[in-house]
């Protein structure tokens, strides 16, 4: 049976929202909220990674584990794979990771995710969702993802590009990209060893590195679109929604 380890890079110095892991919904931090969802998912063991001491005494008064790595890593991935050496659990096959400022990820995605990890023996996986309106594809905010074939709940097609660009309407197969990525161990070992590419620096994204280097990224389908929490307005949105949910 294949081991999947989960792990959740957090820290307090966000450029748009400076301590944004610690901020409040329904009386539970967003970085424990993303814990517990972890957890629920039931695929294998839930640790944070932070360069951040509070973020650690936070998770773990919350009944969590968290580790503390490094601060001086240019991005999420690097910190977990420090994390994963430091912990040094024997016998990971894959490595999950999840972005700790989406308190409204689907347990269910990323047990699908994982599974669709497990069955392909994939290098890499990453979730997309269904654009719902023009004015998500015209927000060069949010991360498309283009597909080698149609996105459908039973497929794990090749991703082809990653990109922050504008698009008029969806004539190619275009999708919401969900910043949630599960890697083969041996894999994500090799992409922390590869240098940053001028694509990936340009565009901010880390995934960019991967297509570059000839590593295949396959995407799932999510059922569900989280809200990524970057600004103040995120947040207080996000809070409305859990909070009069529950």
């Amino acid at each position: 049976m294949a081991k999947t380890l989960i792990l959740i890079p957090s820290r307090m110095s966000a450029n748009r929202l400076p301590g944004k892991p610690l901020l409040k919904i329904n009386n539970l931090s967003m970085i424990s909220h993303v814990f517990k969802k972890a957890e629920e998912a039931k695929i294998g063991e839930v640790v944070v990674a932070t360069e951040d001491k509070e973020i650690v005494d936070d998770v773990e008064k919350n009944g969590g584990k968290a580790i503390l790595t490094g601060s001086t890593h240019k991005t999420g991935t690097d910190r977990i794979f420090e994390a994963y050496e430091k912990l040094n659990i024997k016998d990971i096959d894959f490595i999950l990771n999840l972005q700790g400022d989406e308190p409204n990820i689907d347990k269910n995605d990323i047990i699908s995710l994982n599974n669709f990890m497990i069955n392909n023996n994939s290098e890499i996986g990453t979730l997309a969702a269904e654009i719902k309106n023009d004015k998500m594809l015209n927000n060069q905010n949010v991360v498309k993802v283009i597909t080698e074939t149609k996105l459908e709940k039973n497929n794990f097609p090749k991703a082809l590009n990653f990109t922050r660009d504008s698009f008029s309407k969806n004539n190619q197969n275009i999708y919401h990209h969900i910043g949630i990525y599960s890697y083969k161990t041996s894999i994500l070992k090799k992409f922390v060893s590869l240098d940053q590419t001028s694509s990936e620096k340009q565009n901010k994204l880390e995934q960019l590195r991967a297509l570059d280097n000839n590593l295949k990224i396959s995407v799932a389908l999510a059922n569900f679109s989280p809200i990524g929490v970057d600004t103040k307005e995120d947040y207080l949105a996000i809070k409305k929604i859990m909070e009069y949910k529950s």
